[in-house]
């Protein structure tokens, strides 16, 4: 495992604009993962088995979790339950993501 990643060396390693999944996690450490994320046009997401935290690198757009919708912008920290229906709405052609994975299945509240 590379414990230092520049943002610069993980964005090349995201797919085209074109591909349907445009992220990249290269930082793992028992059930951390560390990575970018930037969809284009549409985020497909589908809710996560382990909790979630993003920071957003850039760009701005809306945040749908649950029942609720909040602007966000550059950064910006937002925290997902796991199981929580969430995803990004709206969002600037230059929107990009830290995505931070970690805890148990089902995550640490037990959700």
């Amino acid at each position: 495992m590379t414990w230092l990643q520049s943002y610069e060396d993980i964005l090349a390693h995201i797919p085209d604009e074109k591909a349907d999944k445009r992220f990249f996690y290269p930082i793992h450490n028992g059930s951390m993962r560390v990575g970018l994320y930037a969809p284009r046009g549409h985020d497909p997401q589908q809710p996560h088995t382990q909790d979630e935290l993003y920071i957003i690198a850039a760009g701005t757009g809306s945040f749908i979790k649950g029942d609720e919708t909040r602007a966000f912008k550059t950064g910006d920290v937002i925290f997902v339950e796991a199981g929580i229906l969430h995803r990004f709405e709206d969002f600037s052609d230059d929107f990009v993501t830290w995505v931070v994975f970690w805890g148990p299945e089902g995550g640490e509240s037990g959700a």
